[in-house]
C-alpha cells in the first residue's frame, strides 16, 4: 500500500509541474519523470539514473507510479492476446491486444464491471464494482507495451466498461496519451465508443482533440433497444441521434455505429432499412459485428452469409460499412465477451 502517496500518472505534465513547485523542486524536472515513466515504462524511482539521489528520494517520499498486477494473459489461435490484471483493491479487469495486418490495436478497459448491464454483454453480468482511476487506465497500456514489449499501434476504449460513465477520468487518460511529453500517441489513432451517454458526447467535442467517437448501436428503435440496452431508457434513440448530430456539425469528425448482429432479433429488412436511414443522416460509416456467445445468454450469431447479405443490403442503400471480424473467442475475448474474471 502507499499510504498517503500520491499516483504521479494521475497527473498532466501540467498537473505534475505545480506538485514540483510545492516540494521546492524545478518545474522542469517533471518532463524528465514523465520521460521515464511513459518512455521508458519504468515504476521505480531508482531506475531514473539521471536523476540526483536526493530529488529521487523525496519523490518516493511523496508519490509512487502506479502499476497493475498481471494475473493472467492467454493467447488465441487468431493471435489475439487477453490480460487479466488485478487492481490495487483486488478487482478484476481484462485488456485485450488484437492483430489485424500491420496494425496491433489494443482494446482499453475504463471501469471494473458496468452499470448498464447490456443484455448480450458479459462485462456488466457481475455488476458495477467502480471507475478506473487515470492512472490503471494508462497502467494497461505501459504494462503491455514496456512490460511485455508490445507496440501498440491503435487504441480503442472498448473493453470492460462505459467510458463516459467515467468521462473526467478517460479525457484525462486521452490527454497524456496524447502528450509529445508523455505517451505521444497521435489522437487519430485513439477511439473512445460509448453505448450512448449523451452528457459524455457533449462534453467529448470540448475535448479539442482529433479522437474517433464510435456508438454502440445495435438496435434501431426505442423498443428493442430498451430491451438489449438498459442506457437506451436513460438517453432514447431519437436524443442520441440528435446529440451525434450536433457533435459531427460542431467536430465534423466522422462517426461510426457499432452493430453487433444478434440472430433472428435486429437482423430483419425492416432493421437494415432503418440502420441505413440512420446512418445516411449522420453520413456514418457502419460496424457489423457477428455476436459472441457468452455463457448463460441465450443469443445467437447469425451465419455468415446472413452476416453477408446484411452487409450487401446496406451497401446498395448507400452506407459505408464494414464486416468485423470478432477476434479472440476461443480465450473469451471477443466484443461483448469481456467480463474481468479469473477462474
Amino acid at each position: 500500500m502507499h499510504l498517503n502517496k500520491n499516483d504521479i500518472k494521475n497527473f498532466t505534465l501540467e498537473e505534475f509541474k505545480k506538485e514540483l513547485e510545492n516540494i521546492s523542486e524545478p518545474s522542469y524536472r517533471a518532463e524528465q519523470v514523465f520521460f521515464w515513466i511513459y518512455k521508458k515504462g519504468v515504476s521505480d524511482f531508482s531506475a531514473m539514473n539521471n536523476l540526483s539521489k536526493l530529488f529521487r528520494e523525496k519523490l518516493s517520499q511523496s508519490y509512487y507510479i502506479g502499476a497493475l498486477k498481471l494475473l493472467k494473459h492467454l493467447k488465441s489461435i487468431d493471435q489475439t492476446e487477453k490480460f487479466l490484471f488485478e487492481l490495487s483493491d483486488g478487482n478484476l479487469i481484462e485488456t485485450v491486444l488484437i492483430y489485424a495486418w500491420k496494425r496491433k490495436t489494443l482494446c482499453v478497459s475504463t471501469q471494473a464491471g458496468c452499470k448498464y448491464a447490456c443484455s448480450f454483454c458479459a462485462s456488466g453480468m457481475n455488476g458495477f464494482k467502480r471507475d478506473l482511476s487515470v492512472s490503471e487506465i494508462l497502467s494497461q497500456i505501459t504494462a503491455i507495451e514496456h512490460n511485455l514489449k508490445h507496440k501498440i499501434t491503435n487504441f480503442v476504449f472498448m473493453g470492460m466498461g462505459e467510458p463516459f460513465d467515467n468521462y473526467d477520468n478517460v479525457a484525462k487518460a486521452i490527454k497524456i496519451m496524447n502528450s509529445k511529453k508523455a505517451m505521444a500517441i497521435a489522437a487519430r489513432r485513439i477511439t473512445v465508443s460509448t453505448s450512448g451517454v449523451i452528457p459524455g458526447i457533449e462534453r467529448f467535442k470540448e475535448l479539442g482533440l482529433q479522437v474517433n467517437l464510435s456508438i454502440s448501436l445495435h438496435a434501431v428503435n426505442n423498443e428493442l433497444r430498451d430491451a438489449l440496452m438498459s442506457v437506451n431508457k436513460i438517453y432514447p434513440l431519437e436524443k442520441l441521434l440528435k446529440a451525434c448530430e450536433d457533435y459531427m456539425e460542431n467536430f465534423g469528425r466522422m462517426l461510426t455505429f457499432e452493430y453487433i448482429l444478434l440472430k433472428g432479433v435486429n437482423d430483419s429488412l425492416r432493421d437494415i432499412d432503418e440502420l441505413a436511414k440512420i446512418a445516411k443522416r449522420l453520413r456514418a460509416k457502419v460496424n457489423l459485428i457477428a455476436y459472441s456467445p457468452v455463457s448463460g445468454l441465450d443469443f445467437h450469431a447469425p451465419m455468415e452469409e446472413d452476416m453477408k447479405i446484411f452487409e450487401d443490403e446496406l451497401l446498395r442503400r448507400g452506407v459505408s460499412v464494414t464486416i468485423r471480424d470478432s477476434k479472440g473467442k476461443d480465450i473469451l475475448a471477443a466484443c461483448g465477451q469481456l467480463a474481468g474474471e479469473s477462474s
